[in-house]
Formats: structure tokens, sequence, C-alpha cells
């Protein structure tokens, strides 16, 4: 149970101040009745309404995003714009941040939640969370190329990734499948077989794959089916 101005609060839309002015002036509803005190207190399951819109008051957040280039993944940035503002205000309130991150030049798919536990979880190194991305390079793969990221490509620093996944699309493009991420991994990878990326996308990230309806920049709420499957990768 939660105090009423506390819940509009918590979808970003309101203050605490605006939200005890929409309850005093009759604007707000729960399940179906007037809300008359700021201090009414209500279950997540309530059906709240303001001028008779429903409220989403799901206590976290997850979102599919069609990541552009030139954003950088981040909540913040002193210097550059973030994948955060590619959302409305109220989204932006609420704590959202990206569960993994891309480069500023990779283009593809990024959650976004301020579900801390199950990005975390996600991300866990021990976890294992398979990404297959799609990429373009100079030069042209081989079956040298594919061995190489089935065995563990040594990198610059020493660093030896575990086995990849390289299916050849075509001469100079490959879907690579990832079981780890590590800073600039497919760039490293290709670059330690001497083939520089030139295009990288993410099409997928557990059992999330990239909508291809979204145009880079647009966004959309996780299906329940989604939601499922990704707590079901997170062990929730």
């Amino acid at each position: 149970m939660d105090r009423i101005d506390k819940i509009l609060a918590g979808t970003g839309r309101w203050s605490r101040r605006e939200a005890a002015e929409l309850i005093r002036t009759g604007r707000v509803t729960a399940d179906g009745d007037v809300v008359s005190r700021r201090e009414d207190k209500f279950p997540a399951s309530a059906l709240i309404r303001v001028d008779g819109e429903p409220i989403s008051t799901e206590k976290y957040t997850y979102l599919m995003l069609h990541k552009p280039a030139g954003l950088v993944s981040a909540t913040e940035d002193p210097r550059e714009p973030t994948v955060l503002s590619l959302l409305p205000e109220h989204l932006r309130r609420i704590g959202l941040f990206p569960a993994g991150r891309l480069d500023k030049d990779t283009v593809g798919l990024l959650l976004l939640t301020n579900d801390g536990a199950l990005a975390h979880a996600l991300l866990a190194p021990k976890r294992h969370v398979d990404k297959t991305y799609l990429v373009r390079v100079e030069g042209i793969f081989d079956e040298r190329d594919e061995r190489a990221f089935q065995e563990g490509i040594t990198l610059a620093d020493g660093y030896v990734c575990l086995p990849a996944g390289l299916e050849r699309l075509g001469p100079s493009e490959a879907q690579v499948t990832l079981r780890e991420g590590k800073y600039h991994q497919i760039k490293r990878m290709c670059a330690a077989r001497g083939k520089p990326v030139i295009f990288l996308k993410r099409l997928t990230f557990g059992p999330l794959s990239l909508d291809e309806t979204l145009a880079p920049g647009q966004w959309r709420p996780l299906t329940a089916e989604e939601m499922g499957a990704l707590g079901d990768a997170g062990g929730n």
C-alpha cells in the first residue's frame, strides 16, 4: 500500500505537489471512486486514473530501444547526448538506465529499465547471456576467422575471449554471437584478425530480439511475453 500522491509522483509525470493539486480538484480516481485525500493509500493492483486516463503504477519499467548512432549509452554525459534524450520527460525522471552499453557508433537493441537487480543478473559475468550482432568489416571473412572465434581470440592486451560464434553472411558481413561483453569486444576481436569493423548492430540480447518495426531512435515497452522471458534469463 502506498500513498496516492507518492504513486502519482512515481510515474514521473507529476511532482508530489502537482499530484496533491490533482487530488484536491477531484481529477484522480482509484477503482472508480474519486480520491479526496493525498494521504489515502492503495495497493499496486488499484486502477488509478487521472482525468479518466489509466495510469501505469508498475514498480519497474522495461523499454526496448532501437539505438541510433551518435548517442552515448549512459544516463548523463557532460559532452555528448545520451540515449535517454530520446524519451519523453516523464520517463527520464523515473531512474531508467541502459542495461549494458553500446558504443556511440553502434546501433541496434538496447534495453532501458529501472530494475537494477534484473540488469545486474543479466550482465553478471557468470551468467553468459548471449548477444548477437550484425558486423561488417574491411576485408573478407573466411573459415580461419570462424575457427578463431570458436577457439577464443586473444586480444592485443593478452585477454583471451570466451569462444564465440561467427556465421558468415557475405564476403565482409557476419553474425557474431558473444557470451560476454568486454569493452569494444567485437571491434577488438575483428581487429585481431586484421579486419576493422565499419558497421555494428546488436540484434539480440538474451531472449530479446530487436523489433525491426522500430526505426532508429524509436522505442516501445516490452510485451508481457518478452518480460517473462527476460525474467527467466535473469533467474527471476
